[in-house]
């Protein structure tokens, strides 16, 4: 019998963690703004999924690595898996976003590199 994936694979947030912590991937940050500088992951890469879907490349430090895509709660990141795929890259995402990364007791900081919420 075969199984039928229905599209990329999604990632728990500790496997997600673990991938961009030992893996080299980048956690991709598809939030907008105030989201972002409210309360995002250490050492995650911020782009926006309106600026991705305007056109805008990949910031620099994400470019040509793979990618772990995450948001609040996994819908818009999914858009963005789906996105970058058709450009070539190599992405998946966090299934629960960032709702899921916290309540996996995974870090969260401000803009100010202080202990952030989720916005």
């Amino acid at each position: 019998m075969f199984l039928f994936r229905r599209g990329p694979a999604r990632l728990t947030p500790a496997d997600a963690h673990q991938r961009t912590r030992d893996e080299g991937a980048v956690l991709l940050d598809v939030r907008e703004q105030a989201e972002w500088t409210a309360g995002h992951a250490p050492g995650a890469v911020h782009a926006p999924l309106s600026a991705l879907l305007a056109g805008a490349g990949l910031p620099p430090a994400a470019q040509g690595r793979p990618l772990v895509a995450i948001c609040r709660s996994g819908h818009r990141s999914q858009q963005a898996v789906k996105l970058l795929t058709g450009r070539g890259a190599e992405a998946v995402d966090v299934k629960g976003g960032m709702n899921a990364w916290v309540a996996a007791g995974l870090p969260l900081v401000d803009g100010h590199g202080n202990r952030g919420p989720i916005a």
